[in-house]
């Protein structure tokens, strides 16, 4: 499905199918006396369920350091987790879940454009903090943004259009010479959206660029495959929006087919998944492979990324350092700061508030971080990463 869809008709097609039924009352849950409940719904089974893995040991973990701190205003954080498959419908049944039943204060790194499209109206309607999605989507971007939904990672509108200005200015290619491969949703569209800003930028018309999709939640890109490689001799790169199954497949056939393509994906690639699909194929298929990030490498010397590891150390000792738990971390540790600012009245009112007052936020990662009431991203540093024969990433500079 090409274009994002308005949220009232997304709302009242929900509510058509029994997916989405009307809230019963406004007011978000209170925490309890001596805990603060957040939920995650995210993909635990499926193609896609290392994210929801990696996102949970990333709150977790920062959760953990919390609590072994003496908790927030005397009260301990706690992570409830269901899994929804990366499937809309499942989505909602489990934020329902997380909210009517498990009574949580708010919902953290729920996984999935379409899935944060999916549940947004129930959330907005139930006033419940909704911080931190795994989306780049501008759905959840809006502008003035809506009160209780905060981001933490750049858009991928804000990704793409990083990656083909890398590829023209740092890699001196013609915007002619450069495709684009997302997944047929809004979490393809919104990165789509972006590349087809900048290319106006360089006078390139967006209709003329080569432009193809897959569908979500599925490794079908025999159809791809097979334009990219009909108009493969005026080719030189392409700007990937996809998920790692998939951009895993489009690499493999498109190099065997014998392109020299640079390939560039969006961070909601995983690149640790990438890169252990890709590595094993053998040097020629790691070759000119790229992943911007919204975090630096989670194996760096900076100082965030030295607490990340001794935390993960600590908390989570069968875990290697990762991009997506590092991001849920990060996130975890600004959740945690707005808590602290928002004391032991602890209410969503108050908790928005607290986060609306963070201002330039330092957490060592060389970015500061914060919000505003007519600013709910907290960063927009994009960080540029190449794949490794050895299957490490090499962080690169995209400007």
């Amino acid at each position: 499905m090409h274009g994002t869809v308005g949220r009232s008709a997304l709302s009242l097609s929900l509510v058509l199918a029994g997916l989405l039924l009307p809230a019963a009352g406004r007011a978000a849950n209170p925490p309890g006396d001596g805990e603060v409940l957040f939920g995650i719904s995210a993909p635990f089974s499926g193609t896609t369920r290392e994210y929801g893995r990696q996102l949970k040991v990333g709150f977790e973990v920062a959760f953990a350091l919390a609590n072994d701190a003496g908790g927030v205003a005397g009260r301990k954080l706690r992570l409830v987790a269901r899994d929804d498959g990366y499937d809309p419908p499942r989505t909602v049944a489990a934020v329902k879940e997380l909210v009517e039943n498990e009574k949580v204060f708010g919902l953290v790194g729920v996984f999935g454009s379409a899935n944060s499209a999916a549940v947004l109206p129930y959330v907005l309607e139930r006033q419940v903090p909704y911080f931190a999605p795994y989306s780049g989507a501008g759905l959840l971007r809006n502008d003035p943004p809506d009160r209780y939904v905060f981001n933490y990672r750049p858009s991928y509108a804000e990704e793409a259009a990083a990656a083909v200005r890398y590829l023209v200015e740092v890699r001196r290619l013609r915007p002619n010479q450069i495709a684009v491969m997302h997944q047929d949703d809004p979490f393809g569209e919104a990165g789509w959206s972006g590349v087809a800003k900048v290319m106006r930028k360089y006078k390139r018309d967006p209709g003329q660029v080569v432009r193809v999709t897959y569908p979500r939640n599925t490794a079908d890109v025999d159809a791809a495959v097979a334009t990219i490689r009909q108009n493969a001799p005026r080719l030189k790169a392409v700007v990937m929006v996809a998920v790692y199954k998939p951009a895993y497949r489009f690499i493999e056939k498109l190099r065997a087919a014998g392109l020299d393509l640079v390939f560039t994906n969006v961070s909601a690639v995983s690149a640790t998944e990438l890169a252990e699909q890709i590595v094993p194929l053998g040097p020629s298929y790691t070759k000119d492979v790229l992943v911007t990030q919204i975090v630096p490498l989670p194996t760096s010397r900076a100082t965030a990324l030295l607490r990340y590891q001794e935390a993960l150390k600590k908390y989570a000792p069968a875990e290697r350092p990762d991009f997506v738990s590092l991001e849920a971390y990060l996130a975890g540790s600004v959740l945690v700061e707005g808590l602290k600012r928002a004391g032991r009245k602890l209410d969503a009112e108050a908790f928005v508030d607290a986060l609306e007052g963070i201002r330039n936020l330092d957490l060592g990662i060389g970015v500061p971080l914060g919000f505003g009431p007519s600013e709910h991203q907290a960063s927009r540093k994009v960080w540029g990463t190449v794949l490794e024969p050895g299957g490490g990433w090499k962080a690169i500079d995209l400007e």
